[in-house]
């Protein structure tokens, strides 16, 4: 009898043993791998203060925001420059990105050119006597000494097209067609809006862009040609003799002058193409 009921409670231990080591094996399983509504779920339970990152468009602010140094504007030179009081002193600027056609210099021998005085008085009216906001590029100064600028109406911040379009005066000059593009490196940090703010202007004939257009001088097979250096950004007569000073690698061929203009040339100051 003994013997029989040793057996049997031998039997019950085995089999409680038996059941915890399958217990135990069903919990040790290796977890399977998220799906799409695990993943969605992970998404969701992020702090609202951890957006996913992504890559912004070309219109929206990039990067640290616009530095600016405010200034007031106490004379106007022509278009494209002003003198201000900076801290105190006075500071002669050139905005970068943009030429205004030229006013009379007769010291200089420079002649007044089509909507020179138009584009001063422009700028006159619109930032003599004001205060304005000086951003700075690569290159500080030219080689006359004048502190090379994008003049704001109002402090920058994210440097947006759309910010661009409505607070930066270099920006307003093109647009409303008293500037055409000059492109100067290295100061390019805006240089394809400004390209793309003077093709606006050119098609609504806006300002200088209505004037009807001087006849181009023509090669011997009809066709107009001006040519460009790629350093300077300035495009030439042909027979002009910087065009014959441009050097092999960085002469460029243009077909007409809209040609030259749309791609960010400026017109000689000697030979007036």
């Amino acid at each position: 009898m003994r013997s029989r009921i040793g057996l049997s409670s031998l039997a019950r231990l085995l089999l409680l043993v038996f059941a915890f080591l399958l217990l135990a094996g069903c919990g040790g399983q290796p977890q399977a791998t998220p799906g799409k509504d695990q993943t969605a779920q992970v998404v969701r339970e992020q702090p609202a203060n951890q957006a996913p990152s992504q890559t912004g468009s070309p219109e929206q602010p990039t990067g640290t925001a616009v530095k600016a140094v405010e200034a007031l504007v106490t004379s106007v030179s022509d278009g494209d420059t002003i003198h201000v009081k900076l801290n105190g002193r006075d500071k002669r600027v050139r905005m970068i990105g943009v030429n205004c056609p030229e006013i009379s210099h007769p010291d200089l021998g420079i002649k007044e050119q089509p909507y020179g005085r138009e584009a001063k008085e422009y700028t006159t009216k619109r930032l003599l006597g004001k205060k304005v906001w000086l951003e700075l590029d690569t290159q500080e100064r030219d080689r006359y000494g004048r502190l090379l600028a994008y003049v704001w109406l109002e402090p920058p911040s994210s440097g947006s097209e759309d910010e661009v379009r409505s607070k930066m005066f270099n920006a307003r000059l093109l647009l409303d067609g008293y500037a055409q593009v000059m492109t100067v490196q290295p100061n390019v940090k805006y240089a394809d809006l400004f390209v793309k703010f003077q093709r606006e202007a050119r098609e609504q004939g806006k300002g200088l862009w209505g004037l009807a257009p001087a006849a181009p001088s023509t090669s011997k097979g009809g066709e107009a040609g001006y040519i460009g250096n790629a350093r300077s950004k300035v495009f030439h007569r042909p027979d002009c003799e910087w065009a014959q000073k441009i050097a092999p690698h960085n002469r460029v061929e243009f077909r007409s002058r809209e040609e030259a203009l749309e791609a960010g040339y400026r017109p000689c100051e000697v030979c007036n193409p």
